[in-house]
């Protein structure tokens, strides 16, 4: 039987057969009829029932039958779709094409026959079944007419559909009298006059239909349908699952796949619907990179034992898994990974996903450039490098040239070969092949090779190719002669056919030996080996001879050959060969064969010729087709490579890198808008062709097509009568002008649509008339251009027609978004048609992010414009928008909600430019590359198209277009707008404000009304000598152009007393005054006149300026007479050094032998250290450790007999601080950072400097705090050093220092950190030296009294006395000579008020005579003091004294010093 077309919703989803109608009619029919015995029918009968059937109608359930109008029973009619011819319409299947051959053909024909030859057969049958429960079916009516209660014959099934689509609930109810049906959804009645276009309900010989619309997941529910009547009520439920979907396209139909045998039925397979939600596109990579191309789908039903197999193909070859590919499949995803990418997996790259049920496949191409080359200007890598006819001693390559297009041609090919498993790599050919074909000898038998080549043209050597497979040196005729005997099912017995031959020693003679490949290089023999060949190996050795010669030649003397075919080498082109061979096994040698004919080097193939009649055509916006007639002579042809060329250039690219065999190419990744030219070359084993002529340039652009769809369709005004309806542009005209629309409508209870108009409508508002009054209506648009009628839109949403009176305004319409950037953009709308009792005031905006269901209000205020920015928008987010029209009444129906608007900005987004040309017109530019040839720039202000062009014109060229106002004014400020067609959305605004139009009507005027361009104004300067030049410089003039001079309204020509002079090569204009004079105040002109272009300049002396001029003059005349005699070149200046020194430097010139130099400071004569240098004629004066004593005045003098000159510089006021300043700054910069050093009366802060001087201003801070110095915190400073001295430190004296020198700009600190363990140690080091200090203060000590020595005479009274300190009072102690003193009337010792020590020896002798020493000690310490005693004898007539004593004066003495003592005590 045929296919039977299922429903919509049964495609889509799960469900039972839509057949099980006719099964359970059929089960009911045959429980009747066995009541009854069945009556056999005649053929006659047969043929009269058959004849009569296509006139007879049944019920859905196969229950009531009549053959006439007058025997129908009225409620058990048969509708019409029940029909046998009407199913024969419905089931017929679609005509399928399998381009599979002319056998596939023959077998589908064939097949398409058994099936229709079943096919009647079964009709056949069936019309005779038919009959025979038409017959029964009558008797059981007529004999069982009794009242029935509602019975149900088919009952409800379940369904789980998509969200936005349809399901309809069908069931089948047995009764009389005829049951009437309800519907409910959980258990709640539906009323389908409460929501028409939701439900419908139908009803038709006893089948009962419920039809829910544009499901959403709230429909999700139980659903009941309640039959009943007098006799009772049955019910039947059924659950309906609504599942959300959010992808983009519609799910793709798979395709049933060819049947190879002929079936009496289709074969029910489970149908998978495949809808792509991510598949991959055109893609680019480079050689060695890693390419992953994955597609994701949505599979309904997603069956986990049923999943499809997904299957890569690379141009209709399957991709296998490999080192080079890894493809997997799961969770729906598929994905194949090129984790290395070479030019060989170029190609058009196709999924396809296999279930069986059907095929579904998606399909792009990959391209794959060239690497960067090892060398600069080498070509690309040969690609597809494959090997056939391999055998023990040689393998042949082939491989594909690469495309060059910018680098010298190529000249050759070198191949390598490497043993597997190793990777040592030999170069196989010593010069550079020609062809794409080379044999490949010096293989060992039994190993495996790799393979790889690389070209070579003048530049350098490529790149090596991808590796071959690994190939074995065996020869396949061995593994022929191999024969298997199975012994059982696991044995088997292996014989050669050499073994069965038996012992043949000689070998016979080799046969059939024939050239098997020919090239200009090299020969390719091939023979078969003798037979019998024995069991011995056979080698061959090959002999040549030149045509017509017998003189032979071995070929191979030293390598024998072990196979049957053989490459030979080192021919001379052009000549012709015969050849021989010779069988050899360890018995002998055969005889020679018979000898080949003349075998001729050379070429089989020649370099083919380019392809002609090179077209392209538009495709898309980034991708164009070209096409061409196929290369006349291309004998082996590999291929054909695509450049292309951006017109006005000669950079010719490469547009694929692998070679196509068909002559149609779609070029990929070309920028839209821009002009390409391209050509093609034919590519065969011998290279290359010429480049073909090149096609004709194109525009970049998407071909003509119908436009998509238009969308938004409002109800914007409504009678009892008519509607009047809006909709939106199509996103995409199809490449030209939407030129009109059609629309169609139908009442949402019925199923077939009307043409609403029959001339296309223009506009994009529409009034229908002639409606029902309170009848729901649906509607669809469809638009129409060169390219055809596009698809129709969605059907809207129902709209009821009845009169609109409500106050409000009716709905906006037409909502569009222009200057979509990334965080604003533009919304305009249109007025509603019903605008409402009063007029519209305003509009308000609302927002909804696309995620959300919360509308929020964008404007406070209703606008009154129709349009508004919207901005402070979250880049990458989606928003939906709509707007309200307000009148009087109030706020009046949304719009309807628009789609979903991304806010992000187009790549390479471009704005308006405002600019004044050549001519000095003001315009507006913009420009867009994204043009189609139906793109046209619209310009607006206020986002109104501009009508009225009295006042601008517009010029578009190209993708540019330019808005030129004519006669600018206050009047054109505003915001300007363009937007371009058919390129989704390119737009742009310029508000042009009063300062921006200002600035560009003077730049307007300066182009009208040219002038001359001037370098430089008129100015003046003085020369030495006292004459003013009068000058300026223009741009560049012509040799006409001509000046005045212009004194006080007086025109000066050139004279002794002002020189003119015009130089038109520089453009200057000078005047020189010889006598600047009092006379000469007024205001100076120069008029400058080049053709029409015209300028003056002019500088005014009058007054402060001309006084200011004429000080000038007459100065720099003095200063002219001065330097006639000794002068100075420099006036005085100061300058300080790195050492802190004050130099007063001077520079003289014109100076004589004779010359006297003078130097003083306050009229005091000063001599510096050194004279003035005759050579560069410096002078200084060096002031070291400069203070506030070097103030004054500072001279000095030039004098000899051609004049005098001098200098003075008074070093006060601010050039003493300007000094001071420097050496701060130089003291600053050298300043050491901050140190600690500790005495007995605390911690001392202190800084090594070059320089210290009292002005300087240095400050100390502590924690931020300034310190001022007090006896807590003392400041002081030497010569080279500043400190700090913190007296008694305490826990508050802790904490960050900071010394400062400011030098009147600039501040130079130093820092220290007291505080720690910094602090501890110098805490502890202050405690130690200040107890040390205490200790030596109150130590016991001898003040003074003693002297060093004493000499006396004998019988003296001697008295030693001194002054003691210490604090407590210490202990004193005698000693002579180190011992201690004996104390005895003859050494009294005493000690008077606790400080005056005194010892005294009575009556000396000569054995007092000693050392002498006083110990004075306490508890922080004491001191010994010596003194020497010499007693001398008395002489006869004189005695010398050395000193003498008087006890009572010396105690007195003491005293005194003391008392002096203690007054320097107090005062330290």
């Amino acid at each position: 039987m045929a296919t039977k077309i299922l429903p919509f919703y049964q495609k889509k989803h799960k469900h039972y057969g839509y057949d099980y109608r006719s099964l359970d009619s059929r089960s009911l029919v045959k429980k009747y009829s066995s009541k009854s015995s069945s009556t056999k029918r005649s053929s006659s009968a047969l043929e009269t029932s058959s004849a009569t059937f296509h006139s007879a109608k049944f019920s859905p359930c196969a229950k009531r039958v009549c053959q006439s109008v007058e025997d129908e029973a009225p409620d058990y009619t048969m509708p019409p779709f029940r029909s046998s011819e009407g199913e024969g319409e419905q089931v017929k299947p679609k005509a399928r094409t399998f381009l599979y051959g002319t056998k596939l053909w023959e077998m589908e024909a064939e097949i398409s026959r058994l099936r229709r030859s079943s096919r009647e057969q079964m009709d056949m049958l069936a019309l005779k079944r038919m009959e025979e429960e038409r017959t029964a079916v009558q008797r059981h009516v007529r004999e069982d007419s009794m009242c029935r209660a509602p019975e149900f014959l088919v009952r409800l099934r379940s369904h789980t559909v998509w969200e936005n689509s349809f399901v309809k609930l069908f069931c089948t109810v047995q009764g009389f009298p005829s049951p009437l049906v309800r519907w409910y959804k959980d258990d709640v009645y539906i009323d389908q006059t409460s929501e028409p276009a939701k439900y419908r309900m139908d009803s038709y010989y006893g089948v009962h239909s419920l039809e829910i619309n544009r499901c959403s997941p709230n429909d999700t529910a139980q659903y009941t349908a309640l039959a009943f009547n007098i006799h009772g009520e049955a019910t039947s439920n059924a659950t309906v699952i609504v599942k959300r979907f959010r992808g983009d396209e519609e799910p793709y139909h798979s395709v049933l796949l060819p049947l190879s045998l002929p079936l009496l039925s289709p074969p029910v397979f489970t149908h998978i619907d495949i809808q792509y939600s991510e598949k991959f596109g055109v893609s680019f990579g480079t050689e060695g990179e890693t390419l992953v191309l994955s597609c994701r789908m949505i599979l309904t039903p997603n069956l986990g034992r049923l999943q499809p197999e997904a299957v890569w193909y690379r141009d209709d070859v399957e991709v296998k898994k490999s080192k080079w590919a890894a493809m997997y499949y799961n969770d729906c995803t598929a994905t194949l990974t090129l984790p290395h990418l070479n030019k060989d997996d170029e190609g058009l790259y196709t999924l396809r996903l296999i279930t069986r049920g059907g095929i579904s496949q998606h399909s792009a191409y990959v391209f794959v450039r060239d690497a960067d080359t090892p060398v600069v200007g080498a070509p690309g890598a040969p690609m597809d490098v494959t090997f056939y006819d391999a055998n023990k001693d040689y393998v042949i390559l082939t491989w594909k040239p690469p495309n060059v297009t910018k680098e010298s041609p190529v000249i050759g090919y070198f191949v390598d070969r490497c043993e597997a498993g190793t990777d040592n790599w030999i170069q196989c050919n010593d010069a550079p092949i020609k062809i794409c074909k080379y044999p490949v000898t010096g293989l060992f038998e039994g190993r495996s090779y790799i393979f790889h080549v690389r070209a070579v043209n003048k530049s350098g050597i490529s790149r090596p190719s991808r590796v071959t497979d690994a190939v074995t040196a065996l020869d396949p005729a061995d593994f022929a002669r191999l024969q298997s005997i199975y012994f059982d099912e696991s044995r088997q017995i292996v014989i050669s056919q050499d073994d069965l031959e038996g012992d043949v020693k000689p070998p016979g003679i080799p046969t059939n030996v024939h050239a098997a490949e020919t090239s200009r290089n090299y020969i390719v023999l091939s023979w078969d080996p003798p037979e019998p060949r024995g069991r011995e190996s056979l080698k061959y050795y090959i002999e040549k001879t030149m045509a017509g010669s017998t003189s032979w030649q071995r070929v191979n003397q030293e390598i024998a050959a072990r196979s049957p075919r053989f490459a030979i080498f080192d021919l001379a082109e052009g000549k012709s060969y015969e050849f021989r061979v010779f069988a050899v096994n360890k018995f002998g040698m055969s005889q020679p064969s018979a000898p080949t004919g003349p075998i001729l080097v050379q070429e089989r193939i020649e370099i083919p010729s380019p392809p002609s009649d090179v077209r392209a055509t538009r495709n898309t916006k980034h991708s164009v087709v070209v096409h061409w007639v196929a290369s006349k002579s291309a004998s082996e042809l590999i291929g054909y490579y695509v450049d292309s060329c951006l017109v006005g250039t000669d950079d010719w690219q490469p547009c694929n890198h692998k070679p196509v065999k068909y002559t149609r190419f779609v070029v990929h990744g070309l920028k839209n808008g821009h002009k390409y030219s391209f050509r093609v070359k034919t590519v065969n084993a011998l290279g290359v062709s010429e480049v073909s002529q090149e096609s004709k340039p194109i525009i970049v652009q998407a071909a003509l097509t119908a436009p998509s769809s238009p969308y938004g369709i409002t109800l914007l005004d409504c009678t009892n009568n008519s509607m009047t309806l809006g909709w939106k542009i199509p996103r995409f005209t199809g490449g030209s002008d939407v030129t009109g629309y059609y629309m169609d409508h139908r009442e949402v209870t019925d199923l077939h649509w009307h043409e609403s108009n029959i001339k296309p409508i223009t506009g994009r508002v529409y009034k229908i008339e002639n409606l029902k009054e309170g009848s729901f209506y649906e509607f669809k648009v469809s638009a129409v251009n060169l390219g055809g009628i596009g698809i129709p839109s969605d059907s809207s949403r129902p709209f009821r027609c009845e009169a609109w009176t409500m106050p409000e305004p009716g709905p906006t319409y037409d909502l569009t978004f222009c200057e979509i950037r990334n965080n604003s953009l533009v919304i305009q709308w249109k007025a509603p048609i019903f605008t409402g009792s009063s007029p519209i005031t305003g509009y308000t905006v609302d927002i909804c992010e696309a995620s959300s269901e919360e509308w929020k209000t964008v404007t406070e205020k209703a606008v009154s414009t129709r349009y508004l920015k919207v901005t402070k928008l979250e880049e990458g987010q989606s928003y939906i928008f709509r707007v309200h029209a307000v009148n009087a009444a109030g706020q009046g129906k949304p719009s309807e909600p628009s789609e979903p608007v991304l806010i992000q900005a187009r790549p390479g987004t471009k704005e308006i430019a405002a600019g004044v040309d050549a001519e000095g017109n003001i315009y507006l530019n913009f420009e867009c590359h994204e043009m189609t040839d139906a793109s046209q720039f619209a310009w607006g202000k206020a986002y109104e198209e501009i009508t009225d062009f009295s006042k601008v014109h517009i010029e578009t060229e190209g993708e540019k277009s330019k808005l030129v106002f004519k006669h600018p004014d206050m009047s054109d400020l505003g915001t300007y707008s363009v937007a371009v067609s058919d390129t989704d959305g390119i737009s742009s605004s310029y508000v042009l404000e009063k300062e921006e139009l200002e600035r560009l009507m003077t730049l307007s005027h300066e182009i009208k009304h040219p002038t001359i361009p001037l370098k430089n104004e008129l100015s003046y300067e003085v020369f030495e000598k006292g004459q003013v030049r009068f000058w300026l410089q223009t741009e560049a003039v012509s040799p006409n152009a001509t000046c005045k001079f212009i004194v006080n309204d007086m025109e000066l020509t050139d004279s002794k007393e002002h020189k003119i002079t015009f130089d038109k090569s520089t453009g200057v204009i000078e005047m020189v005054l010889e006598q600047f004079t009092s006379k000469s105040e007024g205001t100076y002109t120069i008029q400058i006149e080049d053709g029409k272009a015209k300028n003056q300049s002019s500088v005014v002396l009058i007054g402060d300026a001309f006084k200011a001029a004429l000080a000038e003059a007459e100065f720099q005349r003095k200063e002219f007479l001065r330097k006639q005699g000794p002068h100075f070149a420099e006036y005085m200046h100061w300058h300080v050094t790195e050492d802190c020194e004050v130099e007063l430097m001077c520079k003289v010139a014109n100076t004589r032998k004779e010359t006297v130099f003078g130097w003083y400071k306050d009229f005091v004569v000063v001599v510096p250290e050194e004279p003035p240098n005759p050579q560069t004629g410096d002078s200084k004066l060096c002031i070291p450790e400069f203070s506030k004593k070097d103030m004054g005045e500072y001279k000095m003098t030039l004098k000899d007999d051609k004049g005098q000159d001098i200098t003075v510089l008074e070093v006060v006021g601010k050039v003493y601080e300007e000094i001071v300043q420097e050496m701060s700054k130089i003291s600053g910069m050298s300043a050491s950072e901050l140190k600690i050093k500790c005495t007995p009366e605390g911690i001392r802060l202190q800084s090594f400097l070059k320089y210290y001087m009292e002005d300087m201003k240095v400050f100390w801070y502590h924690k931020e705090s300034k310190i001022a110095s007090s006896e807590k915190m003392r400041i002081g400073a030497s010569n080279n050093q500043v400190w700090l001295q913190i007296c008694e430190p305490t826990d508050q004296d802790k904490g960050k220092y900071t010394m400062e020198i400011f030098d009147g700009k600039t501040s130079y600190k130093r820092h220290l950190d007291l505080s720690g363990e910094v602090y501890a140690e110098a805490y502890t080091e202050f405690q130690r030296l200040k107890a040390a200090a205490f200790a030596e203060k109150n130590r016991g000590k001898v003040l003074g009294g003693l002297p060093d020595v004493v000499t006396i005479m004998e019988g003296k009274t001697l008295s030693l006395t001194s002054t003691v300190f210490g604090d407590p009072t210490p202990e004193v102690t005698w000693l002579k000579n180190d011992k201690d003193l004996e104390l005895n009337d003859h050494h009294i010792a005493t000690l008077e008020q606790g400080k005056y020590a005194c010892l005294t020896i009575k009556g000396v002798t000569t054995e007092d005579s000693g050392k002498y020493s006083i110990n004075v000690r306490n508890k922080y310490g004491g001191e010994t003091i010596d003194v020497t005693v010499i007693v001398t004898r008395k002489l006869a007539k004189f005695c010398i004294t050395v000193h003498k004593i008087d006890a009572a004066a010396d105690l007195e003495m003491l005293k005194a010093t003391d008392s002096k003592i203690g007054q320097t005590k107090d005062l330290s």
